[in-house]
């Protein structure tokens, strides 16, 4: 007797893999310190979220379901020797949906502490410590302690990888502010980048000012402090206190990424730049849209 198979059920909802990264702090002014990255979570390729964290757990869409995506934006940089702002918080939100969240960059500072986020924003010259990062999003903040013997000058933003860099005891005449930490590298978008860098710490006098990394913005010695890079999640560059004090860098806004298998893809999306790599659809969101699964 022949026996008849049931057909097997469609299935209803597919894994989607994700890069989400906040946006960056921005930097202090007037030798302030760099701005922190934006927090960093990816589930892509087994590539590392921030702090070096092994990669998430794609996120699963279901068929049907609407997807908002929020892409953050930087932080404004600090006027005169004020304190930048925290940049702006990245998500994948839907119905039914654990949301997928990267905290924005802490900001640089004029004065006192770094501020916390996704990765912690420098100290300043006269602080007590860089600001603190997110756990699996990024690194913290270097410490200013030593500034205030050396010319008063800012630490570096913590980066998604590393943290930022200390104010060096053994300089004088402006200081040597500290460098921002590094940021990951993904391949989600089909080719090698990294992002999501802490700023520099801004200086006085003849001092060096301290690198931006991935993103971030170089600090300044009196000249202005370098820009951030768009999308890249990048803290701000801290600004010079010679000949007067001058603003902080803002910083960068964060970026949304998507990779799905193409025969998955509904074609159903705004916002988002489309492209394709060997048999998967990417879509990047430079700013916020949705998606449809």
């Amino acid at each position: 007797m022949l026996m008849m198979m049931a057909p097997s059920a469609a299935s209803t909802s597919y894994d989607v893999s994700f890069l989400v990264i906040a946006g960056g702090g921005g930097a202090g002014g007037g030798s302030g310190s760099g701005g922190g990255a934006g927090g960093y979570r990816s589930s892509w390729n087994n590539e590392n979220s921030g702090q070096d964290q092994s990669a998430e757990t794609a996120a699963v869409f279901e068929i049907g379901t609407e997807y908002t995506v929020t892409v953050g934006g930087g932080g404004s940089g600090g006027g005169g020797s004020a304190d930048g702002s925290q940049g702006g918080t990245s998500e994948i939100t839907g119905s039914g949906f654990t949301s997928i969240t990267s905290i924005g960059g802490g900001a640089g500072q004029g004065s006192g502490q770094g501020g916390t986020g996704g990765s912690g924003g420098g100290d300043a010259w006269n602080g007590s410590g860089g600001g603190d990062g997110t756990a699996n999003q990024g690194q913290d903040g270097g410490d200013g302690s030593n500034g205030g013997q050396h010319g008063y000058p800012g630490a570096g933003g913590g980066g998604a990888r590393v943290a930022g860099g200390n104010i060096s005891a053994s300089c004088s005449n402006g200081g040597c502010p500290g460098s921002g930490g590094y940021g990951q590298t993904s391949t989600i978008d089909g080719s090698s980048t990294a992002r999501a860098g802490g700023g520099g710490g801004g200086s006085t006098g003849s001092g060096s000012p301290g690198l931006g990394r991935d993103g971030g913005g170089n600090g300044s010695t009196g000249h202005g402090p370098n820009s951030s890079t768009a999308n890249t999640g990048g803290g701000g560059g801290g600004g010079a206190g010679y000949p007067s004090a001058m603003n902080g860098g803002g910083g960068a806004s964060g970026i949304v990424i998507l990779r799905m298998p193409t025969g998955k893809y509904s074609g159903t999306q705004s916002g988002g730049s489309v492209t394709t790599s060997g048999s998967d659809t990417i879509i990047t969101y430079n700013s916020s849209g949705s998606y449809t699964a």
